[in-house]
């Protein structure tokens, strides 16, 4: 006779089965929207998606060529934030394409969740890896400063970008009520406090397309080369200066406070920005890890070195605002 574990054990088997079988026909379906003669060869999942599942594919096209693929399935917080993320992710990564960027091909897009019932998007799975310890951190520096750059550099003017969010409005929105709980071990009292007290920024720079979330998790690497940007679903347009706070904050966590001084260098001599507002963007970029830093963080030794470098940052803002200087005079 059985015991209660062994026919929990079975069941769970047996649902498992069920629910890979059933996935399994959800993949089919997909491939045959790309491809009605395709067929689906194998799925795998990947992990250290936080804002959407990704997983990967191969498919078989009626040629009988092979292309690994993957479909981003967002979660509840990016739909909350914009119900049309997928379709506008898509249709941005048409557009960057055509530009020479270097991001994914998109494949195919099914906004209303009709096969796997929450929107989705299909993109080319690119062989690479991210980078958080490089042989060579010069030049690494160098080449994510270039993209960046290169991303602030299009020529938007051609293209409708509607779709996309303003930073500016969500900047507004940010600090226009403080939350029921500030995090003060980030000093976020204070931050929000100085920001307040700024209002409105006055913007120095023309609008720019924003990656939103340029940072070394969302950069592929292969051979030591730069060879996609991805996850573009917090894209937007705006301030050049929200991008590079944003980078420069996640690089300062990743490879220290040279590094971030390093990566500014290289991309300013690469613009003709003002940046009088990067203190105020810096301390607007370190709002975002309130009450997140121990669920980032790797291990308690990781999670001191993040917040003692967040005080290094929001400190080198402080000083530069008191001070009345320019910044990186």
């Amino acid at each position: 006779m059985l015991s209660l574990q062994e026919i929990r054990q079975k069941v769970g088997k047996k649902v498992d089965t069920r629910d890979r079988r059933k996935e399994d026909n959800l993949f089919a379906l997909l491939v045959q929207r790309i491809d009605p003669q395709g067929k689906l060869l194998r799925t795998w999942e990947l992990q250290g998606g936080v804002s959407a599942q990704v997983t990967a594919f191969e498919i078989e096209y009626a040629g009988g060529q092979t292309k690994k693929l993957l479909v981003r399935r967002h979660g509840a917080v990016d739909l909350a934030h914009n119900p049309q993320i997928a379709a506008a992710e898509f249709r941005l990564l048409q557009l960057l394409r055509s530009a020479g960027l270097a991001v994914p091909t998109p494949y195919y897009c099914d906004p209303s969740g009709e096969i796997f019932a929450t929107p989705s998007l299909v993109i080319e799975y690119i062989e690479g890896s991210t980078e958080f310890a490089p042989a060579d951190l010069s030049d690494l520096l160098l080449q994510l400063a270039t993209q960046l750059a290169r991303i602030h550099a299009l020529d938007c003017s051609q293209w409708d970008l509607s779709f996309l969010p303003q930073q500016d409005k969500i900047y507004a929105r940010t600090l226009s009520a403080r939350p029921a709980k500030i995090d003060e071990s980030l000093d976020e009292g204070h931050i929000r406090a100085v920001l307040e007290a700024a209002g409105p920024l006055s913007q120095h720079n023309p609008d720019r397309l924003l990656h939103g979330d340029f940072w070394p998790g969302n950069v592929l690497w292969r051979d030591g080369r730069l060879v996609a940007v991805i996850d573009w679903e917090d894209a937007r347009l705006g301030d050049p200066l929200a991008d590079l706070a944003n980078s420069r904050l996640e690089l300062l966590w990743a490879s220290g406070i040279d590094a971030m001084y390093s990566f500014t260098d290289r991309y300013r001599s690469m613009t003709a920005l003002d940046f009088t507002n990067l203190p105020y963007w810096d301390l607007y970029a370190a709002l975002r890890p309130a009450f997140k830093i121990a669920e980032w963080a790797a291990d308690a030794h990781a999670e001191k070195i993040m917040r003692e470098r967040h005080r290094l940052f929001i400190n080198q803002a402080f000083e530069t605002l008191a001070s009345g200087r320019a910044y990186l005079d």
